[in-house]
């Protein structure tokens, strides 16, 4: 664990250097394409069960969240010219770096969910708040078109708690138990031919 956080502090100091310029030339086009802040922030809850703040690039109208917490397919009529390609490209993702750097994700973990939805879990499920929250995991791999299901469902809500928050659960019990600095390397490498060949 103490080599997964130096990694996580190495690589988040070190992708923030390198892709400032990246970083801003998105933060201008987000400005420029429609009104709003640049950042999305969000609460989430990461390890221990505590709320922190998620940070993402805005690949929404403003005010969208009263419509919705679950976003449906890919061209969700609020997602915005520029988000479209964000998400496709998870660069939307990018400001995690911050979190990661403040410690309050790593680069692997279960993906960090919204307390609303958290409130559903069993007392077993709340095992997955031993470790920090992730970019990307078990089943962030697995559930890497999400939105496109939840679009195809009859009832998205009910979809996403009954059938897709299970699901994830069990992926991410699967990650605590076999975690380790070399399982981590292999879903980051895993994540990022994904995301190269979407």
């Amino acid at each position: 664990m103490i080599a997964k956080r130096c990694f996580d502090i190495v690589f988040s100091i070190a992708g923030s250097m390198l892709l400032a310029p990246i970083l801003i030339l998105i933060a201008i086009i987000i400005k420029l394409d429609s009104k709003g802040p640049i950042l999305f922030i969000q609460g989430r809850v990461g390890k221990g069960n505590k709320d922190f703040n998620i940070y993402k690039f805005r690949t929404m109208r403003t005010q969208s969240e009263t419509k919705g917490l679950l976003t449906l397919g890919n061209h969700d009529a609020r997602i915005t010219k520029v988000g479209y390609f964000l998400r496709r490209y998870k660069m939307d993702e990018l400001p995690q770096l911050i979190n990661i750097l403040k410690g309050d994700m790593s680069f692997v973990g279960p993906r960090p969910e919204l307390r609303y939805y958290v409130n559903f879990y069993s007392e077993d499920d709340m095992k997955i708040f031993v470790v920090r929250p992730g970019i990307t995991g078990l089943a962030s791999l697995k559930y890497r078109n999400e939105v496109e299901l939840l679009k195809a469902a009859e009832n998205p809500e009910e979809f996403f708690i009954k059938t897709i928050i299970p699901d994830k659960l069990k992926y991410n019990k699967t990650y605590i138990e076999k975690r380790n600095f070399f399982f981590d390397l292999k879903l980051i490498f895993i994540t990022i031919i994904q995301v190269v060949t979407k």
